[in-house]
């Protein structure tokens, strides 16, 4: 269970993942070692599964973002294993979900243009086994992207 001190590191660190220990030990009131050990024992839980740098993918020429929905005809074990190996492995493939509802699953998926995500949907999804519709919506304008979690539920737990 996570403590009030844990929860406001954890905002912290997602607000700017670059922070040192020492500037998290002051702004909780900690010291170093303790404030070090917390981040630890965070770590280790799986709590803080990794830092990264946020990026803004059109900075990067990555202009085409698509939420995918890929539905089975049938759902075998070797074909989902397949399909979750290949999108674990597809870099454009920025986030992959098995959910309820018409389709199987949900991707969302980048491209540098429409050609390329085309490219991405001949030679990578519809080589697949066992897929029988891929529907796509492409963003037309983002209204928020965020990896930040609402800690302040957290605690709840």
């Amino acid at each position: 269970m996570l403590n009030p001190t844990d929860i406001t590191l954890l905002e912290l660190l997602q607000q700017d993942g670059s922070l040192t220990t020492a500037q998290l030990a002051e702004h909780v009131s900690l010291s170093v070692t303790p404030c070090w050990r917390r981040l630890k024992r965070l770590e280790e839980d799986g709590v803080i599964q990794g830092y990264q740098a946020n990026l803004d993918r059109r900075k990067l020429g990555l202009d085409v973002l698509a939420f995918v929905q890929i539905r089975f005809m049938v759902v075998t074990d070797a074909a989902t294993q397949q399909f979750e190996d290949t999108v674990l492995a597809h870099p454009a493939v920025l986030s992959c979900h098995k959910i309820t509802g018409e389709a199987d699953y949900m991707l969302q998926v980048v491209a540098t243009d429409l050609d390329a995500y085309g490219s991405f949907m001949e030679t990578v999804l519809r080589k697949l086994p066992g897929i029988s519709s891929i529907h796509s919506n492409l963003a037309l304008r983002e209204i928020k992207a965020t990896h930040r979690f609402p800690l302040e539920q957290a605690g709840e737990k």
